[in-house]
């Protein structure tokens, strides 16, 4: 197995395959282009047979597509016409991201890079939305680089763990990357609700006071 594997990771097609599988990622989260990503980085660091800088950059310009395909169909399509955008928790992440966008979108562009789904709602809902595309490329580029250096890095650290088993390593690199993002997930959720119930109690005063004005008028 770890032979089959360096094998792979030593083949010129893992650069495309990087490359289809980030481009596809951007608008389509089921294609795990992290794992992809992150495995090749810890078999590199094993047996360094992979030009891990080619393949960092070929990765950051495929998200960056990918991601602007996401916007585009956000732009053409919107982010209810399909069943698919109305079950309850994409409705919630596209609902998240439209609120978000208007308090900060260039920061909220950035950190959704890291969550597979929010990425996706983001940058659909910044389609669907009309944001700016001139400020949106550039900072899709951004967004893409730092996330290709990130799993890079993941990749490499797990790979130099474990130098004698590249199939471990792989492994390794790939948990670590799922258990951080699901940590980034639960802490944007966490804060999400929490500024949910927030503007939930804000309107509510809000309500009350001009209930209360009326009576105090008379």
């Amino acid at each position: 197995m770890n032979d089959f594997i360096m094998q792979a990771i030593a083949s010129p097609w893992l650069y495309a395959v990087m490359f289809i599988v980030a481009v596809i990622d951007g608008f389509f989260p089921p294609i795990p282009s992290e794992t992809v990503l992150v495995a090749a980085a810890a078999v590199a660091a094993s047996t360094g047979g992979t030009n891990m800088l080619l393949l960092c950059a070929i990765a950051a310009i495929g998200a960056a597509i990918g991601d602007n395909i996401a916007f585009s169909i956000g732009r053409g399509v919107g982010i209810h016409r399909f069943r698919w955008m109305r079950r309850p928790r994409i409705a919630a992440s596209f609902d998240w991201a439209s609120r978000a966008l208007d308090r900060s979108g260039a920061g909220l562009i950035l950190g959704a890079r890291y969550i597979p789904v929010g990425r996706v709602a983001v940058n659909m809902t910044a389609g669907a939305l009309g944001y700016s595309r001139r400020r949106f490329m550039p900072l899709s580029a951004i967004a893409g680089a730092m996330w290709a250096a990130y799993s890079t890095g993941i990749g490499l650290i797990a790979g130099n763990i474990v130098k004698d088993s590249p199939l471990l390593g792989a492994l390794i690199g790939i948990v670590l990357a799922l258990v951080i993002g699901f940590v980034i997930d639960r802490i944007v959720t966490f804060r999400r609700r929490r500024r949910e119930r927030a503007d939930l109690s804000a309107e509510l005063d809000a309500a009350r006071a001009s209930e209360r004005i009326p009576t105090d008028a008379a």
